[in-house]
């Protein structure tokens, strides 16, 4: 008999947990989790971007003379730099440049010899210059305003200076032409290396040339005019005209044979870039 009442209850049990178990949560898979790969940034390359111009100029013998002759021409300036994270100009040939921007100097002046000018009678020769230097500059579409510092690291070993600026007319992608006032500073150093006679100077000259303390500040004011013609992104012809009338005791001088002084010179320009 209780075989006979245990038997369904088992069954019925058996049939309630198999439905329980069939009916209950089903296990959910974890989903994988995908990790981003790191991205190292590359080290960021140095580089620098500069024009050369070689070419022949011709202008006064030495400041403040009425004789001319040809000398070598030669310039550089700044394109671009790039150190670290620090980034200034555009080393695309095509790019305008726009804004503030960094510029190189660069001038070499002949030795002046007083054998070779009568009129030097009784002066010491100067030796020849190399001035090098930095300069800012804010350049817009149609202008441009400069100023340039260089020290003469050969020769004269003193400071001068340019200020300046320009309009700028872009008959084509090739051709740019520019022209604009000039102002041409020096230290009293550098105004009398090439303006000042001392007293022994003076009397070797039998007098002719009185004794002169030449001081520095604003020795020269003028116009220049240039053209630039690129042959391709990296030749370029260059050309400009310039006359400077010389001011103050650079004027005053007894060295100077005439306050006006003109230049003339052409020559090829080379862009070169490293690390671009």
């Amino acid at each position: 008999m209780q075989r006979l009442i245990l038997a369904p209850l088992c069954t019925a049990a058996l049939a309630l947990g198999t439905a329980a178990f069939a009916g209950g949560p089903t296990p959910v898979a974890e989903e994988p989790v995908v990790t981003a790969p790191v991205v190292v940034p590359a080290p960021a390359r140095n580089g620098l971007a500069f024009t050369l111009r070689g070419g022949a100029a011709m202008g006064p013998a030495y400041f403040g003379s009425d004789d001319y002759e040809a000398r070598p021409d030669l310039a550089f300036s700044l394109n671009a730099v790039r150190l670290g994270g620090f980034a200034l100009g555009s080393n695309d040939p095509a790019a305008l440049r726009e804004g503030f921007g960094l510029r190189g100097s660069l001038r070499y002046i002949g030795e002046r010899s007083s054998d070779d000018h009568d009129e030097l009678t009784g002066l010491e020769d100067v030796e020849r210059a190399l001035e090098l230097g930095l300069g800012m500059s804010y350049t817009a579409r149609n202008y441009e305003l400069f100023a340039d510092m260089r020290y003469g690291v050969v020769g004269h070993e003193s400071l001068v200076g340019e200020l300046g600026g320009n309009l700028i007319f872009r008959p084509s992608d090739r051709l740019t032409l520019s022209g604009g006032p000039r102002l041409q500073l020096g230290s009293s150093k550098f105004a009398d290396t090439y303006f000042g006679v001392s007293a022994a100077e003076s009397v070797a000259s039998g007098g002719d040339l009185s004794a002169f303390d030449a001081g520095g500040g604003l020795l020269g004011a003028g116009i220049e005019v240039e053209a630039n013609y690129a042959l391709n992104d990296r030749w370029g012809i260059e050309a400009a005209a310039s006359w400077t009338r010389l001011q103050n005791d650079a004027a005053d001088s007894p060295i100077t044979q005439d306050e006006d002084q003109y230049g003339v010179r052409i020559g090829l320009t080379r862009r070169v870039t490293f690390g671009f």
